[in-house]
């Protein structure tokens, strides 16, 4: 039933919630700004396509949100609704610049033809969330929450913490200041002069201090000015023309874009169910569906980055925001790609500036996934985050990993090659396993040797037959596990009948 109630458009607590969003997006589009250029990809493409692109994302997104936020407030009767937050995930982000993007352009060494395979894995990506909306709960019951978590905390201490840690200390008198500001606010909960968000605080200190002491210079704030424009929001066939080859030559990049998809519809989920319980209750599956539109569209116009639903927006609930910050941030960042203001904000701040944000980030989603999780599950979490320390070092070395690494283990690199499947595998065994439900870790084992088998795992590229060596060892590992699930059934069994014998002889 609708009530008639007077929902406003905007309202004072928007600001805080805005600028908390804002910087938040911010962070994440100088990232891949800074990580594209240094890969070696035009800013044509960067600039003119990509920023524009992740914009459209974010700004579709963010404007549904808010008018679920206003038909939410009718349905109920209530003024102090808040709009779900909303954009690039921090997590998927870093997994399709490093685990599709940088793959795609080593083996094609076309900038170009690299963006179309990206945004392809994009709009896939996207295509399969507004699928697993229908479906969602029943993958995520089947999947551990130690395994999921804990795959994502490895992307988070390599590619997120680890990563953006090296990139703090390459300005250490900017990045170290930066850190600690951040460390201050967010963690020990101080408040910062005039009330500024300890991230906004802490990129406008970090840039003040890198120009004062001469590790930017004004040649940068030029360069950074010379790609301000016009960049229209064009859409474009380049999914398609990409999904030929992502099919083909780059298959095996379906080994990363599938289970980092399940992944990012979990993310949304969850974060939803942390939104009810704050007090406003959204359709999870129609959330789901719109961070997969989202991305598709997203595509469309050219950009390569999964959307979701931030866990932020708990934070803008305590607030006291509503809709507003919402549109804002859609407007705000719609206006920043056309204009080329990304381009001259990336140019401004410096990356040990903005890294600080994302250390903490990436070191509070693995501490979340071992707090989430009870005692007995740690070590299926440690378990599940190895495999993408295997993987950052492949990632970083691209093609030359194999040499590089050959001398320190033989293993790194079949271990990276699919490793968000190995991670998940190895930490659902062990989840199963600490339960005694060894014919369910059997099942994944079998699961494991099926995708070694194909290529998914441990294999350079899909084939028949492609790792036979671990698809022989998963087997062996299944067949192992069903021998312990007879022992532990035969054991029940024995304990059972001991049971019953004492009772009879005691009456």
């Amino acid at each position: 039933m609708n009530h008639t109630v007077n929902y406003p458009w905007f309202k004072k607590e928007d600001t805080d919630a805005f600028f908390a969003l804002f910087q938040n997006n911010l962070a994440n589009f100088v990232i891949i700004t800074v990580t594209m250029l240094g890969m070696g990809f035009p800013a044509s493409i960067v600039f003119g396509k990509v920023i524009p692109g992740a914009a459209v994302a974010v700004m579709v997104g963010n404007l549904y949100y808010a008018f679920m936020a206003n038909r939410l407030a009718k349905k109920e009767g209530r003024t102090d609704v808040t709009a779900l937050s909303y954009g690039i995930s921090t997590p998927v982000m870093f997994v399709f610049l490093f685990g599709v993007l940088a793959p795609a352009y080593a083996l094609t060494n076309d900038p170009e033809l690299a963006w179309k395979i990206a945004v392809a894995a994009a709009f896939l990506s996207g295509l399969i969330e507004a699928l697993v909306s229908l479906t969602g709960n029943w993958v995520r019951n089947q999947i551990p929450r130690a395994a999921m978590l804990g795959a994502l905390a490895g992307v988070a201490i390599t590619f997120i913490a680890g990563e953006m840690l090296f990139n703090t200390f390459s300005i250490p008198v900017v990045g170290l200041v930066t850190l600690v500001i951040i460390i201050v606010g967010v963690i020990g909960k101080v408040t910062m002069p005039f009330k500024i968000p300890a991230s906004l605080f802490a990129i406008v200190i970090g840039t003040v201090l890198a120009f004062t002491l001469g590790y930017q210079s004004t040649e940068q704030i030029s360069e950074g000015l010379a790609n301000v424009g016009f960049y229209p929001l064009l859409p474009s066939l380049a999914a398609f023309e990409g999904m030929g080859h992502l099919f083909t030559v780059l298959v095996g990049l379906l080994a990363v874009i599938l289970p980092i998809t399940l992944y990012n519809a979990i993310e949304t989920m969850n974060n939803v169910d942390a939104m009810a319980a704050a007090g406003d209750s959204y359709d999870v599956r129609e959330c789901q569906a719109v961070d997969g539109v989202g991305t598709m569209l997203g595509a469309v116009f050219g950009g390569l980055f999964p959307t979701t639903v931030y866990i932020a927006t708990v934070g803008s609930k305590e607030m006291g925001a509503g809709r507003g910050y919402s549109i804002l941030n859609a407007a705000v960042f719609g206006v920043a790609a056309m204009t080329g203001v990304i381009a001259a904000l990336s140019a401004v701040i410096p990356i040990a500036t903005v890294a600080p944000i994302l250390v903490f980030v990436g070191i509070s989603m693995v501490g979340t996934a071992f707090q989430s999780n009870e005692r007995k599950y740690f070590p299926a979490v440690a378990i599940a985050m190895l495999p993408y320390f295997a993987n950052y070092v492949m990632t970083r070395f691209n093609s030359d990993a194999g040499e590089t690494v050959a001398g320190i283990s033989e293993g790194i690199v079949p271990l990276g090659q699919g490793a968000m499947f190995t991670a998940i595998i190895l930490g659902a065994v062990t989840v199963f396993v600490i339960d005694r439900q060894f014919v369910r870790a059997s099942i994944f084992s079998l699961v494991a040797a099926a995708l070694s088998f194909a290529g998914f795992m441990h294999a350079p590229e899909l084939a028949f037959n492609a790792a036979p060596q671990y698809s022989l060892g998963y087997l062996l590992v299944s067949f192992f596990l069903l021998y312990c699930a007879y022992q532990e059934a035969n054991s029940t069994v024995k304990v059972t009948k001991s049971q019953s014998i004492k009772e009879s002889i005691a009456s």
